[in-house]
């Protein structure tokens, strides 16, 4: 909320401003003036759901470090075509996957999925509408991360070590997205033309692959920890 910045101004008095998204995107943010003044923005609010914490038990039942967790957060939306592609590259990667698919991810309002696709993923994949993601992502089976680059996501993904695979829809995640992929290696492109061949060798490149194998470990090395300690340094 950059308006805040001008009336501390003008009644004199100190600010300290907080912003949930990441620096460069605050940045960005401050020019939304002109972006309004184009007609560009605003752009739709948020959508809370009802968490299902089933998800927690089954995850209990799948082996450590097996489970793909897929999640477009609360303002992303798909077409039907873009949820077929995902779901039979998922399908098609033999890896069990949790799948948040909320009710107004898809465009148009129809996310039935095919009863082969949900003969072929019947013992390895779970799809609800909504969960705990913080306690998803820090769950021992959990080991990757298929995600539209939202920062909360992105952050949570970091703190709990898991490596993402990104597939940004607007706002700020272009530009976490570059960070996550080019910057901190930590992270792997999906077109955003998804093919489910691409979604199916990028999964298994994540979870078995060497480049997945560099990515966890950057990504455990990358926390808070080490952000606060290099920002001392600097500073003493």
């Amino acid at each position: 909320m950059p308006f805040t910045i001008q009336v501390a101004e003008e009644l004199a008095l100190p600010i300290l401003l907080f912003s949930p998204a990441s620096a460069s995107t605050f940045y960005s943010a401050l020019h939304f003036p002109t972006l309004q003044d184009k007609g560009l923005i605003p752009l739709k609010g948020s959508n809370l759901w009802k968490e299902d914490t089933k998800c927690l038990e089954w995850l209990e039942s799948k082996d450590s470090g097996s489970v793909v967790y897929v999640n477009f957060g609360s303002h992303a939306v798909l077409t039907p075509e873009q949820l077929i592609e995902f779901a039979w590259g998922l399908a098609n990667s033999k890896k069990p996957f949790l799948w948040i698919i909320r009710p107004d991810l898809v465009i148009g309002g129809s996310s039935i999925l095919s009863s082969k696709f949900e003969n072929e993923i019947s013992d390895r994949g779970l799809i609800i509408s909504w969960c705990p993601q913080e306690r998803v992502l820090n769950h021992p089976s959990i080991d990757g991360f298929l995600t539209h680059c939202g920062w909360n996501s992105t952050i949570e993904s970091i703190c709990a070590g898991v490596p993402m695979l990104c597939w940004p829809y607007f706002f700020d995640q272009p530009t976490n997205f570059k960070y996550i992929c080019d910057e901190w290696e930590i992270g792997m492109e999906i077109n955003s033309n998804v093919k489910r061949e691409e979604v199916e060798k990028l999964i298994n490149e994540l979870m078995v692959g060497n480049k997945g194998k560099k990515m966890r470990q950057n990504v455990m090395e990358l926390n808070l920890d080490k952000v606060i300690n290099e920002i001392l340094l600097k500073q003493y």
